[in-house]
């Protein structure tokens, strides 16, 4: 059994246990491995602004993330609700860059890990821009500046 595979089967087991019939499917992307939720009562891990769904990302990227052999990291998403949530992420770190540019650092946050991952990559793709993280919680803010 593959590691994507092991992965998927604790989502299916965990929304199983949730009382929730949902289709699972893993997609192998090349920035990361995709865990896709469908289905009738797919809107019950998006309650809360996405926490159920936040957490099972962080259940499994704890759980197998170091048994891959590169330096992806495991999404999962219910009815494209991270990928819409990606995108309004991107969009905002890039008009927070541009304003970085005329005003000086600015601050995005708190935000969790896969968030400031996403913040981070965002701010790489502007060799003019720089990105750091501050604070020793779990929540972290990111400071973007021009270099």
């Amino acid at each position: 059994m593959t590691v994507q595979e092991k992965a998927a089967t604790l989502v299916r087991n965990v929304v199983n246990a949730m009382g929730l019939a949902l289709d699972v499917q893993v997609v192998d992307t090349l920035d990361a491995i995709r865990i896709e939720i469908s289905g009738d009562g797919g809107e019950m891990l998006l309650k809360r602004k996405g926490e159920a769904l936040d957490a099972l990302q962080q259940i499994v990227n704890t759980g197998f993330r170091r048994e891959l052999e590169d330096d992806r990291s495991f999404v999962v998403d219910c009815m494209g609700y991270r990928k819409g949530k990606d995108d309004e992420l991107k969009q905002m770190t890039r008009f927070t860059m541009e304003k970085a540019k005329v005003s000086g650092p600015q601050e995005m946050g708190p935000l969790n890990p896969y968030s400031r991952r996403l913040v981070h990559l965002t701010v790489a793709e502007d060799p003019t821009m720089s990105s750091e993280s501050i604070g020793d919680a779990f929540l972290k803010t990111v400071i973007i500046s021009k270099k």
